[in-house]
């Protein structure tokens, strides 16, 4: 969701949240998590990168991040570093950006990278279908830093599924795969409520549009409990992490679990994210001991939370 198209009443809730301090009795921000403090590690620095609305650590490449622009922007995705340096500017060739939402990045057991991109917002709650792109995940090379808007690269043909909520439209901002097994969720937004977890059958290039299914609720400690912002799973398949404008939330897979669905039962746990506004973008690094966060903003600072020592 662009600030552009934030609803007033979006705005007095978030605004009277972060003064208030408003959170769950039983959780509050760091307690209980695997995570330190935050610290400033960068800047985007790029002027291309306007609104920062998905984050996604390569599987393939050192210190490669991928982020996009929210609505308003063409089909074009950024390959930085955690320190913001932009490493290139790719256009992804088949596809179109109405309101991208969210990134991910998965590595199939053949060892091949891709890059999956969430045609998932929906602020007036009009569109009945909605897309996930995917493609393989371009190379970066030294070279590729002059590379821009004006000037971009090109990625390879974009893969698509199309699918519709099996209840009513949505809007959602955080996209999810699953490291060991590919499969796709969308996190839904509300104000109203929990957020809705619908997983989306990995259909790629069906000329059907492919129905989601419901498989649970996320409800984190905070309010709006169910305002979600971004998200990600750790490499491990262990932990899910999902935001909101201005903290993060973890959750843990029981030890038991039959299977990775039993975590939308969970609780959360709050992460400090320091000083962030309008944030809308969250991922785990490839290794799972950082977590990176930016910002919808100019000149967006580089977060990074390291797991405690």
């Amino acid at each position: 969701m662009s600030k552009k198209t934030i609803t007033k009443f979006a705005l007095f809730v978030i605004s009277a949240v972060s003064m208030s301090g408003c959170w769950s009795n039983e959780i509050r921000p760091t307690l209980d998590s695997r995570f330190g403090p935050p610290a400033v590690v960068g800047t985007i620095k790029s002027k291309d990168i306007s609104e920062s609305s998905g984050l996604a650590a390569s599987h393939c490449q050192t210190d490669v991040l991928w982020t996009h622009n929210d609505s308003g922007d063409d089909a074009f995705i950024f390959a930085i570093n955690s320190k913001g340096e932009v490493l290139g500017t790719w256009e992804v060739e088949g596809a179109e950006n109405s309101d991208w939402e969210d990134i991910a990045a998965y590595k199939d057991q053949s060892g091949k990278c891709f890059v999956y991109l969430g045609e998932i917002g929906d602020n007036k709650l009009k569109r009945p279908e909605h897309m996930v792109y995917r493609i393989v995940e371009p190379v970066v090379k030294p070279e590729n830093a002059s590379s821009s808007r004006r000037q971009p690269l090109i990625t390879t043909a974009a893969d698509s599924i199309r699918f519709r909520y099996p209840d009513f439209n949505q809007d959602a901002e955080t996209l999810l795969v699953h490291p060991q097994n590919g499969s796709i969720y969308v996190v839904t937004k509300r104000v109203s409520g929990p957020a809705g977890v619908y997983r989306v059958p990995s259909e790629f290039g069906s000329p059907q549009a492919q129905k989601a299914q419901s498989v649970g609720e996320l409800s984190v400690p905070a309010i709006p409990n169910g305002f979600l912002t971004g998200g990600d799973i750790s490499p491990d398949g262990r932990y899910l992490i999902v935001c909101d404008y201005t903290r993060a939330y973890e959750y843990k897979l029981p030890e038991n679990a039959a299977g990775f669905d039993a975590i939308w039962k969970q609780s959360a746990t709050a992460i400090d994210l320091g000083s962030r506004k309008a944030g809308e973008s969250i991922c785990y690094s490839v290794d799972g001991t950082s977590l990176f966060a930016t910002s919808e903003r100019n000149a967006s600072p580089v977060i990074e939370v390291k797991l405690k020592q």
